[in-house]
């Protein structure tokens, strides 16, 4: 079963210095169908303008994935972390039994815009831990590129959690074929442009859940990025 949510049908929010589109519910947007999907519970599409961002603030027992597409983010957390996320580059922060962190804008003149992802793990109260790694979109040409895992394979980060995240740069009539394991799910976020998913046709913040397929198609219509979550 394949089931399709529009871009338009996300939640939202705004404030002066941010737009945030919501896959799931979050903060006020609330939808009791949308709360999540298998390990999967936020997807944020976020845009921050110049000199805005999110002030110290605590999270715990959440695997937090930042993924920059354009702009530069500036992180700084409780750990003694202080790093800049730029676009290609993916973050992992285990909040594990409490971290308290920011994320401003580190630009003065541009606006910055990121997903923040939200993975719920598999062991409750762990040690904090922080890890970030460029991702060059040659990696992603094409093919599905494993950006994150449980046991950091292929170059990804780790997360604790039986979740595979790709990404995947798709030009106009590229495809990929997926074969999906039978106790497995999958999501798929559409970070930019326009793919086909079998024959669904998908453009910018679209996501699509799939359960009880053996193998999906993608196919790029225009310049693509897309983000694949195979989740347990």
């Amino acid at each position: 079963m394949i089931t399709l949510r529009k871009a338009t049908d996300r939640g939202r929010s705004r404030i002066d210095w941010l737009d945030s589109h919501h896959s799931f519910s979050f903060s006020n947007y609330y939808d009791p169908e949308q709360m999540g999907f298998s390990k999967l519970r936020v997807i944020n599409d976020d845009r921050v303008i110049s000199g805005g961002g999110f002030s110290t603030h605590s999270h715990q027992d959440m695997e937090i994935i930042t993924y920059v597409l354009s702009g530069n983010l500036e992180h700084k957390d409780s750990m003694g972390n202080s790093s800049i996320i730029y676009p290609g580059d993916i973050q992992r922060m285990s909040a594990g039994k409490g971290i308290t962190h920011s994320e401003f804008n580190a630009s003065k003149e541009h606006p910055v815009h990121f997903l923040q992802i939200w993975i719920q793990p598999d062991e409750m109260g762990v040690d904090p831990s922080y890890e970030q790694k460029h991702i060059s979109n040659k990696k992603k040409q094409g093919s599905l590129k494993l950006i994150a895992s449980s046991n950091g394979a292929e170059g990804s980060i780790s997360i604790h959690q039986d979740v595979q995240l790709y990404a995947s740069i798709l030009k106009s009539a590229q495809q990929i074929n997926y074969a999906i394991s039978p106790v497995r799910k999958i999501y798929l976020h559409v970070v930019a442009g326009n793919i086909m998913l079998n024959n669904i046709d998908l453009s910018e913040g679209d996501g699509v859940k799939v359960v009880d397929e053996k193998q999906i198609t993608l196919k790029g219509i225009d310049h693509a990025e897309i983000l694949l979550f195979d989740l347990p």
